[in-house]
């Protein structure tokens, strides 16, 4: 079965930086990473490209950053006040977690700071970097009943009730 919309792919991968040939992430070797087609679960040049392969196959695949995450964008990052952090033992180029004005997790990065300053960067940090990934498929299927109506791929040995925690009642 050729991968199209709507079906469930779980694929091994290695990502390096196409620039510099830095491995900046890697599933080789454990489980598969499993998404629904369509469903923008994974970067969406990756995705496009992924489809017509079939179970089995196996291919080197360049994203550019504009179908990775996103070009650079300077006006993301930000100066704030060093008191915002109270608390933080800080680091340079280390990743802060917080919470955006409508309620989403953001993900930041220290660039620099003083004792006055911090200096945040709002970019995924990947933005900028054109990705190559090794792919490895190793299944392709119809979802499930339940995959189809939750958006979310079953995870063997998992309750399946659909909230998505394993853990229902």
């Amino acid at each position: 079965m050729k991968i199209e919309d709507n079906n469930v792919v779980s694929f091994n991968y290695e990502v390096k930086d196409a620039k510099t040939g830095e491995v900046v992430d890697s599933n080789m070797g454990q489980a598969p990473l499993s998404f629904i087609t369509g469903k923008q679960q994974i970067i969406p040049g990756l995705e496009n490209q992924m489809k017509g392969m079939e179970a089995g196959e196996n291919a080197d695949i360049l994203v550019p950053a504009a179908e990775a995450y996103g070009e650079y964008n300077p006006e993301a990052v930000q100066t704030m006040p060093r008191e915002q952090f109270a608390g933080i033992e800080l680091q340079e180029g280390m990743t802060l977690y917080g919470q955006s004005e409508d309620g989403q997790t953001v993900q930041v990065t220290v660039k620099a700071f003083d004792e006055n300053e911090v200096t945040i960067d709002f970019n995924h940090p990947l933005a900028g970097k054109d990705l190559l990934f090794t792919v490895s498929v190793a299944e392709v299927r119809e979802p499930t009943v339940n995959e189809s109506l939750s958006g979310q791929v079953e995870q063997p040995g998992h309750d399946s009730c659909g909230c998505g925690t394993g853990g229902c009642h």
